[in-house]
């Protein structure tokens, strides 16, 4: 089996075909790398001007190194094999979006330091237990969530649609859009308000 491409090839490849530093880049796309990248490693530190990272598409198991990224806004990790939220910390006053679908994450530890997120995609993961879901309402301006394939969604979509909302909107009560559906409050008092 080939070996892995690491961060480093990733980015000499990437500023090849871009004519322009990564370190000067405010987006950098290094998606389904071949071979498929398996370590976020230190050389991710040189970004220091990025605001999107692509990493999707590979084989990450874990988020880490992000401690050079003090402008980034977009990260996203959806097809990897990330199992957990760790890692974040550097980014947590900065990330406003993290879309990490399709990954392998069970627990939602560690999200709380994300203290600007505003969307978050994480279909198709493994969470299953409201105990994890109810993390979510620890961050503070997380408006846009997407969780639809999750077996906690699927056990409540499966009797209906509106179960799923309505419980999940009840947990997470900022929410203004869930799976890319708006979310409609039907609050007293509330009518005619935005």
């Amino acid at each position: 089996m080939a070996k892995a491409t690491t961060i480093k090839e990733a980015l000499a490849k990437w500023e090849e075909k871009n004519g322009q530093k990564p370190s000067e880049a405010k987006e950098v796309k290094l998606y389904a790398q071949v071979p498929p990248i398996e370590k976020m490693d230190a050389s991710l530190s040189s970004l220091v001007n990025c605001e999107k990272l692509s990493l999707s598409t590979n084989c990450i198991e874990k988020i880490a190194n992000l401690n050079g990224l003090k402008n980034l806004r977009i990260l996203s990790l959806g097809r990897n094999n990330i199992k957990n939220l760790n890692g974040l910390e550097a980014v947590g006053d900065t990330l406003e979006e993290l879309w990490i679908s399709y990954n392998l994450i069970e627990k939602l530890k560690g999200l709380h330091v994300m203290k600007k997120l505003k969307i978050l995609y994480m279909s198709n993961n493994l969470v299953k237990d409201w105990a994890e879901f109810v993390r979510l309402a620890e961050l503070p301006l997380l408006e846009d969530l997407v969780f639809v394939g999750n077996p906690l969604e699927e056990k409540y979509s499966a009797d209906s649609q509106s179960a799923w909302v309505e419980e999940a909107t009840k947990r997470v009560p900022r929410l203004k859009k869930l799976d890319g559906i708006p979310v409609i409050k039907q609050e007293e008092g509330d009518e005619g308000e935005n």
